[in-house]
């Protein structure tokens, strides 16, 4: 029977076995979920982060289907693995979301250099999917990314037979827009992945702002672009920050 560990909130250290990386992905990875919250990026309960389970190519944490996102903490994650299987739920009440096992079991099953994957349905990045021209590199934050995936929309994602054609559509891109669904993004770490979104995020927002001006928009050289991109950083430097600010906010993320 599947209890929910007690938990040493001094040193956030879990007591009944759980091994030590898991736990301390199990952390970020809610550490994850309630800046996503924080940063206004959720949509209720719905939607999904996913960390591979350190050490294991078959297993992913993912989160309860049903819990919002300010709920979420270490030990509520629910462990599953690629073929659907759950391997470990602290509350059976709860499952998982179908589309989020479709989507993130096909990632992680094929991109082996992929520790998260951020699935989220913001209102700019929503309507930003629905634009033929996608994502504009309008913005130093937009220049980010040297390549953004796209993949079409084929109704609510539950067919595991879409899967081949996230995994095509993805390739190696770190970011991705769902047409007329949402954006995606991955890392290797979890901070790599919030990361990616909360840019990906903003690059979205900041096209909708300009293109609502109807007004010409000053497009850069292609030359500056490539260059741009090469000198952005992409890496998860602000993480240690990021989980700092949450414990003084609110540490239950670790429990």
């Amino acid at each position: 029977m599947n209890t929910v560990p007690k938990i040493d909130t001094a040193t956030a250290q879990p007591a009944n076995g759980i091994d030590p990386a898991e736990w301390e992905t199990r952390v970020d990875l809610a550490a994850c979920y309630r800046l996503v919250d924080l940063y206004g990026m959720t949509d209720l309960h719905l939607n999904h982060i996913s960390a591979r389970v350190p050490g294991s190519e078959e297993h992913f944490l993912i989160n309860p289907f049903g819990m919002m996102y300010e709920e979420i903490t270490a030990s509520s994650l629910i462990k599953v693995d690629l073929a659907g299987k759950i391997i470990a739920n602290a509350n059976p009440a709860y499952g998982v979301n179908l589309p989020g096992y479709v989507i993130h079991s096909a990632i992680h099953g094929a991109r082996h250099d992929v520790g998260c994957v951020l699935h989220t349905h913001t209102n700019a990045g929503m309507a930003v999917s629905t634009l033929k021209c996608g994502l504009l590199p309008l913005t130093q934050t937009a220049m980010r990314w040297g390549r953004v995936a796209y993949h079409d929309f084929e109704g609510v994602v539950v067919d595991p037979d879409e899967q081949k054609r996230l995994v095509e559509n993805l390739g190696d891109c770190e970011v991705m827009i769902m047409r007329n669904h949402g954006l995606l993004a991955v890392g290797q770490t979890i901070g790599q992945a919030f990361n990616n979104i909360y840019r990906l995020e903003r690059a979205c927002q900041t096209q909708l702002l300009a293109l609502a001006c109807n007004s010409e928009i000053a497009m850069p050289p292609q030359e500056v672009i490539a260059r741009s991109n090469a000198q952005l950083t992409h890496g998860s430097l602000e993480w240690p920050a990021l989980k700092r600010m949450l414990d003084r906010r609110d540490p239950s993320y670790k429990t």
